[in-house]
């Protein structure tokens, strides 16, 4: 398997077990992972509870980055 944004994100939660369902599930980007719910969990194959709520702790935790992130933004101008 190849190391990706998701396997290392998966490794940070202890969960590195997953990378390779979550791939081959689409889940290949931290884009698409932040819409996980548990109808999702149910297909990658996550079934231990406490992982579950490893993983949608997590998935609320990248929500709030990228609400917090919306709000800034900058432009690059030329100097006189």
């Amino acid at each position: 398997m190849c190391t990706n944004i998701v396997y290392e994100w998966l490794k940070t939660l202890q969960l590195p077990q997953y990378a390779q369902s979550f791939v081959d599930n689409g889940y290949d980007d931290l884009e698409v992972c932040k819409q996980i719910g548990d109808p999702d969990l149910d297909a990658i194959g996550v079934a231990v509870p406490h992982h579950r709520r490893r993983i949608h702790e997590a998935v609320r935790r990248l929500r709030e980055a990228d609400e917090t992130a919306a709000g800034l933004y900058f432009t690059l101008e030329p100097q006189p």
